[in-house]
């Protein structure tokens, strides 16, 4: 069976663009989480969101998005894009860029692509008003190609030239998970030498405040107050969107091109609660067992993970679910191995969060800390006894366990391990 590695990862989140920025964000614990312009209105009940700085894509007309000038697109390229895809093209370039790759890596059989993202709720949107306004034929004709769930599989394979595998994942907030699970196993199973693993969210009205109907998104007005993982007080959660491009490679790859890989994709399981449509098993079901079965798969034992980064969204249900099924698989270890949530920082990113995550946790290995819980004041008094980490700690992993949970009770945990 092959070994898979991260060699690079790309960045465009609340937090930072590029993972320089990004690294020292989660280092220095620095919120993305801000008011939001889409949010300021008396329609929508929430204020705050994770922010992607340095971007304006609220025309409907792509031609008219300012986005930061390092990066490029053509006029062809760009007419079928949504906000998301235009976070994962310029995440996608500096992914490559750091990898080293050349385009005759990146187009050709051997190297594939997996996706996760809801869709442009807000193009969707948009383009049935002026349908029902001007008529069908006035539609414009992009504007399938530019909205639905594919469209980053879409808009990504065709530009770049994608001849390997290529499939997009909808799990909700799973779904990077599992887009990094298959593409791992793809290259596992010796059918793809690379593949490239991306998460990307719109960051809009329209992609935010649905959730309010849920009760679900934390209504706090302060910034600093709105995302409080693991709190006894905290709300619900904050949205994010942006985009994460992870690069994935077997060990042939890595030697061939003598590049030095932040870490090693050990295992990953995946399980469903069977529980409820919305929200997570009380008891963390299905997640304990997504744990146990990454931990086979990487032939690690629960004493062995240095640092789990938690799905803990800040919402009351979800938050302890996850509490549990740590306590369930960790038993007494669960006191002592390190967690924290990094949500309180970014803001949750749907189906981009696994991804987005996954990377935090390989910068963790390549930069030698663990990254903190923010805006604790009061612990759940179910997790007084854990490890919880409030700030962030200089450690060099051997072992993390990445969490995701969505909707349907899907579960994904990733295990990943330090190269040196």
């Amino acid at each position: 069976m092959n070994r898979v590695y991260i060699t690079a990862i790309g960045f465009v989140t609340s937090i930072g663009v590029g993972d320089k920025e990004v690294s020292e964000s989660l280092r220095n614990m620095r919120s993305g989480i801000a008011l939001h312009p889409d949010l300021a209105g008396d329609a929508s009940p929430v204020k705050v969101a994770g922010c992607v700085d340095g971007f304006d894509t609220s025309s409907m007309d792509p031609e008219d998005w300012e986005f930061p000038e390092q990066y490029s697109v053509r006029r062809a390229v760009l007419r079928s894009f949504s906000p998301h895809v235009m976070y994962a093209w310029c995440a996608m370039q500096d992914a490559i860029k750091t990898a080293g790759l050349e385009p005759e890596d990146v187009s050709n059989p051997d190297t594939g692509i997996y996706t996760a993202s809801g869709g442009s709720m807000s193009r969707i949107h948009r383009h049935f008003q002026k349908m029902e306004q001007r008529g069908v034929m006035q539609c414009n004709p992009m504007a399938i190609i530019a909205s639905i769930p594919g469209t980053l599989s879409f808009n990504l394979v065709s530009a770049l030239k994608i001849k390997g595998v290529s499939c997009g994942q909808a799990s909700a907030c799973a779904s990077s998970g599992h887009s990094l699970g298959f593409a791992t196993d793809e290259i596992r199973n010796g059918k793809q030498k690379r593949m490239f693993v991306v998460g990307a969210e719109d960051c809009d009205f329209h992609s935010i405040v649905p959730f309010c109907g849920m009760r679900a998104l934390s209504l706090e007005t302060d910034p600093a107050k709105a995302s409080r993982p693991f709190d006894k007080d905290r709300k619900g959660f904050v949205s994010t969107g942006g985009a994460v491009v992870l690069v994935l490679e077997n060990a042939e790859e890595v030697e061939r091109r003598g590049v030095e890989p932040l870490c090693e994709v050990a295992g990953w399981g995946q399980a469903s609660d069977g529980h409820d449509v919305a929200i997570s098993h009380p008891e963390g079901d299905g997640l304990a067992r997504a744990m146990q079965l990454a931990f086979a798969d990487a032939k690690v034992t629960p004493e062995q993970i240095h640092y789990i980064n938690a799905h803990a969204t800040g919402t009351l249900i979800g938050d302890r679910s996850e509490i549990r099924a740590i306590q369930k698989v960790f038993g007494d270890f669960a006191t002592q191995v390190p967690i924290s949530s990094t949500k309180a920082l970014t803001g949750h990113g749907l189906s981009l969060s696994s991804a987005m995550e996954s990377g935090f946790c390989a910068l963790s290995f390549r930069d030698g800390f663990l990254p903190g819980s923010a805006n604790i004041d009061q612990l759940d008094p179910e997790a007084e006894d854990m490890n919880i980490l409030q700030n962030s700690v200089c450690s060099r992993p051997d072992y993390i366990l990445s969490n995701s949970s969505g909707f349907g009770g899907a579960n994904v945990s990733v295990v990943l391990k330090r190269c040196s």
